[in-house]
């Protein structure tokens, strides 16, 4: 069998694989939910399953593929596993459940699937190594010119940054929020948006080129990511001092922790809005700073002459 061959064939076992562990949960989870244990998913969903595992099982082929040169560090392919781990975690295990019945549980849920996730996963620079596992089709649509005109458009800075803070505030109008609550379409909208959002703004901003390539110079990124941190402290802020129950639904569905009172629930929903996400904007600008030092300490060692040996 010829290597591409061979390839082909490897990758199309491993993708059955997945298929069939999918199909697994999802027989548990119609038929036998009871007898799930916490880590299962609580409500199972194709699409919240295929995507993390079919990024895994790419970025795993990347790494193989990948010369010495091109093969990410230990701890590039630990943030990437890790901010996969992260919102497959907060998005098919049983703290779904928990993250429908608590405010302050689903503002957890939002800020890693939004913020932690993504920003792992965009400190990885595992974009490369991604691409190199991916079988032709998928690599011809991420290619293909429209995938690249939409993606430019969501990044420019301006909508970045709007797209960024905006879904965020948008969630969590009362009404809005209530409907999506209660309607697993828009529940399932909610969840993606927010998960697709944060992967392109961190990406945007966690680039760890100088520009060109990077679209953006460091000092954009820097200002992008102390942008967004406003608006949500803000938003927390308002929520932290509200005294009147401004999400009805989870009285309405049933409070998982009954002891804890809505407006308790909502402080705390408040505060995990305001203080995680401000953190990770601090940490986002350090970090672009990092890799600017890095980058002009990479200049300079190109621009440094080396001296010619004296004639004898």
């Amino acid at each position: 069998m010829k290597p591409e061959n061979a390839v082909n064939h490897a990758h199309l076992l491993q993708s059955a694989a997945i298929l069939a562990g999918g199909a697994v949960l999802c027989w548990i989870s119609t038929v036998h939910p009871a007898f799930q244990p916490f880590w299962m998913p609580w409500d199972f969903s194709w699409c919240e399953y295929l995507a993390p595992a079919f990024a895994a099982l790419w970025f795993f082929r990347g790494q193989a593929a990948a010369s010495p040169q091109e093969l990410l560090p230990w701890w590039r392919v630990l943030f990437f596993l890790l901010g996969l781990a992260l919102i497959y975690a907060v998005l098919q295990t049983h703290f779904d459940y928990m993250a429908q019945h608590m405010f302050f549980l689903d503002r957890i849920q939002h800020v890693i699937m939004h913020h932690d996730g993504p920003f792992l996963i965009a400190l990885s620079g595992a974009g490369e190594t991604l691409r190199r596992g991916m079988p032709r089709w998928a690599r011809r649509i991420t290619d293909h010119r429209f995938s690249s005109a939409v993606v430019r458009a969501l990044q420019q800075p301006v909508l970045a940054v709007f797209l960024f803070s905006g879904l965020f505030y948008f969630w969590l109008i009362p009404d809005v929020n209530f409907r999506a609550m209660t309607d697993p379409r828009l529940y399932f909208l909610m969840n993606a948006s927010m998960t697709i959002d944060g992967l392109l703004f961190w990406t945007l901003v966690l680039d760890r080129r100088p520009k060109p390539p990077a679209r953006l110079s460091f000092v954009a990124r820097g200002v992008l990511s102390i942008a967004v941190m406003f608006p949500q402290i803000i938003l927390g802020a308002f929520i932290v001092f509200s005294n009147r129950d401004i999400y009805p639904y989870y009285n309405l569905c049933g409070r998982l922790y009954p002891s804890i009172s809505a407006i308790t629930d909502q402080h705390i929903g408040g505060i995990v809005s305001w203080d995680p996400p401000s953190m990770m904007s601090v940490i986002g600008l350090l970090v672009v700073l990092n890799f600017y030092r890095l980058s002009e300490e990479k200049k300079e060692k190109k621009t440094i002459p080396v001296s010619s040996p004296q004639a004898a």
